[in-house]
């Protein structure tokens, strides 16, 4: 296997701004439980195993139930998560792969009646957030579990 960079190293005035911005999301409209699921379903479809254990293990320690985390790759199907919830993953998976015509009428409209015109912009914001670090760190192989100490994720007793 070949070796990759270490981003953070190679751009830590880059990191540390970016850093910054994903830290400022905290501060939004939107509920750390749907950030959580918006984050995990995120990393899911981009295959990134460094986010995906990252946001499971955050998602933990926030309380999130087991059995939601399981489910969230085929929460349409699922019982378990709440029209508000169905609408923030819907608009995470829509920007997550974006369409070729772009996001349509229908998925607006309905992503529309369960989130306010500021819930659906600090949403968008999220999901452009992890999209960003899902591919920084699908591009240079970042190692899942990695950063556990760093970021407190060794509370989640996951390992």
């Amino acid at each position: 296997m070949t070796h990759r960079i270490n981003y953070i190293q190679q751009s830590p005035e880059l990191f540390k701004k970016f850093m910054e911005f994903s830290t400022a999301l905290n501060n939004t409209t939107i509920e750390q439980a749907i950030r959580d699921l918006v984050s995990i379903r995120a990393s899911q479809l981009n295959g990134c195993g460094f986010c995906l254990d990252m946001h499971v293990k955050e998602a933990r320690i926030h309380g999130e139930r087991e059995l939601r985390i399981h489910h969230l790759a085929a929460w349409r199907e699922s019982t378990l998560f709440a029209p508000r919830e169905r609408a923030a993953l819907a608009w995470a998976e829509v920007l997550t792969k974006l369409p070729e015509h772009g996001v349509s009428d229908e998925i607006y409209e309905r992503v529309r009646t369960q989130l306010s015109e500021k819930e659906l912009s600090d949403l968008t914001f999220d999901v452009m957030a992890i999209n960003a670090w899902n591919r920084a760190n699908v591009a240079f192989k970042t190692v899942p579990g990695s950063a556990d100490k760093a970021f407190g994720l060794d509370k989640a007793n996951l390992a």
